[in-house]
């Protein structure tokens, strides 16, 4: 059973739930009739249930369909109903959307508000990025875009700021630490650890699995956060691609943009860098970067603690390096300077999953290679390091010619599988592209993949 308390449109809930899988959609919608909140794909990619959390970070976008209750607990959650003042006036960006017609059959229009609002309270007006997680068939999205700028001046309303001075309350009553995590996972090592359930929701919703027991990491502070010595850069788990992004682009823009097109706003400030490792994916974006990028996993199992190079603890397809009871308390960078260019292939440009994500990262010194780390997914059962590829093209000048050489020697590292993403060719011949890429940007070229040149 968990106790929880969070704010809903700025009423204190207090509940007892014997299934912490409850997502917090179906409560809304079942158990307090806030039918404003829509269901529409139920995993995460429309945006239809958007809903506005906030906490002591500020406020955030994230998707209600594949939020658990129990992820809510000592936060704020403002639904389209609250969203509009106590007494109905308007929100900013509703009255906008009815002034701009940025409305058609209404289904989605809860969800762009609730992002439109987040945007709005945050000063934010990148727009393009901020609601792609919003998937609207009627209006062509202009009318809504105009919608948001239109509200962009106007002053955020006094009952959507009410929300941080309520909290603290709730706040204080946050416990967990990650002995206390380590302890229980020794105890209940077949059990579930939630983080940011962008992933897990989907065994709920879609496959409609019992998680059986459950432990929720985002009331551990210790596994959040992000800190640098001389030496390394150290992500906790629990740290969400969000934070992730905007902190890594001072160090590798290349990395970041990869990010930017990493679900939608939602995901990312759902989904964690922990998780995206964790669940051993043979297409998570985020490992093949850090792959490349020399990053060293960090793993905990009751007290004892252990450190190894994150390609090594991806075993075969739906297998890790990971012994019961054991979870990911965090994973390291060494600094070094930016070598680092992240290429994601997928059939849609934004929030799509990749063909093929090649993270590359090449040292030259005195116009020879020293160091070469390449690593792809899409490409095995797991994230691998391309090491013909790499040996190929270390102490030999780096020249065009041994790119092109070295791209050749793909085939002796990877025999992808064809699928509704790609076929095997074209697996290969990308992943070969990409060094070849690569080469081009590192020597100046311009190699912007959304636009043509003659």
């Amino acid at each position: 059973m968990a106790d929880i308390s969070f704010l809903l449109n700025g009423e204190i809930v207090r509940l007892e739930t014997t299934d912490p899988t409850v997502t917090l959609l179906d409560w809304l919608r079942e158990t307090r009739g806030l039918t404003g909140t829509k269901e529409g794909c139920n995993e995460g990619d429309c945006g239809a249930c958007t809903v506005m959390v906030t906490d002591g970070d500020g406020p955030r976008a994230l998707n209600a369909c594949i939020l658990f209750l129990p992820q809510l607990h000592g936060k704020a959650v403002r639904t389209v109903e609250g969203i509009a003042g106590p007494d109905g006036s308007l929100h900013p960006v509703q009255q906008a959307m009815v002034d701009l017609h940025g409305s058609q059959c209404g289904f989605c229009t809860p969800g762009f508000v609730a992002s439109m609002a987040v945007a709005h309270t945050a000063g934010a007006t990148d727009y393009n990025d901020r609601l792609a997680g919003n998937l609207c068939r009627c209006t062509g999205y202009a009318p809504i875009i105009r919608a948001a700028e239109a509200a962009a001046e106007a002053p955020v309303p006094g009952w959507m700021a009410e929300d941080l001075s309520a909290l603290g309350p709730l706040a204080s009553d946050m416990p967990a630490t990650a002995d206390a995590l380590a302890e229980w996972y020794l105890a209940h090592p077949e059990g579930t650890l939630i983080a940011g359930a962008t992933d897990v929701g989907l065994w709920v919703t879609k496959q409609f699995r019992s998680l059986g027991p459950v432990a929720f990491l985002n009331r551990i502070p210790e596994l959040s956060g992000i800190s640098m010595t001389g030496e390394a850069i150290r992500i906790g788990a629990m740290t969400t691609v969000t934070e992730f992004g905007a902190f890594i682009a001072g160090h590798h823009p290349g990395l970041a943009a990869m990010i930017r097109r990493y679900g939608s706003v939602q995901v990312r400030n759902a989904a964690t860098i922990g998780g995206n490792i964790a669940n051993g994916s043979p297409i998570g974006d985020s490992p093949p970067a850090l792959i490349a990028l020399g990053a060293r996993l960090h793993l905990r199992r009751g007290e004892a603690r252990r450190e190894i190079a994150l390609e090594d603890f991806f075993l075969d397809y739906g297998k890790q390096d990971r012994q019961p009871g054991e979870f990911v308390e965090a994973v390291s960078i060494p600094r070094q300077p930016d070598r680092l260019r992240c290429y994601k292939l997928s059939k849609r440009f934004d929030q799509d999953i990749s063909a093929v994500m090649g993270g590359l990262s090449v040292t030259v010194e005195d116009g020879t290679v020293t160091a070469a780390r390449i690593a792809f997914g899409g490409m095995a059962g797991i994230p691998k390091r391309a090491a013909a590829v790499e040996a190929a093209l270390a102490g030999r000048p780096w020249t065009l010619e041994t790119a092109t050489a070295a791209a050749a020697q793909m085939g002796r590292d990877f025999e992808p599988l064809t699928d509704m993403r790609a076929s095997s060719a074209y697996r290969l011949k990308a992943a070969e592209n990409m060094v070849i890429r690569y080469f081009h940007e590192d020597q100046g070229v311009a190699a912007n993949v959304l636009e043509v040149s003659a």
